[in-house]
């Protein structure tokens, strides 16, 4: 039998390899330290967005990528 799966209540940060569990705040700000750093080294980004979403939630994730990572890089897989 599989084990049961629940939901986290909490973000998780990494620390020396390990998960604990973190403020909102902390893991916003890491996650932002990291696009930050990813940008800055000019890495190539993109970004895929799910093909069962609506319009409104496509057209928000494209332009989040044109806006925040500067990519033209946007894929919905609408054509499936």
């Amino acid at each position: 039998m599989a084990p049961r799966l629940t939901r986290l209540t909490q973000p998780l940060v990494r620390d020396r390899g390990e998960l604990r569990p973190a403020s909102w705040d902390e893991a916003l700000d890491r996650a932002a330290t990291g696009f930050r750093k990813v940008l800055d080294e000019g890495a190539m980004t993109g970004l895929f967005s799910c093909s069962k979403t609506t319009n409104e939630l496509n057209f928000a994730a494209q332009k989040f990528s044109r806006v925040v990572f500067r990519s033209n890089n946007v894929d919905s897989c609408n054509r499936t």
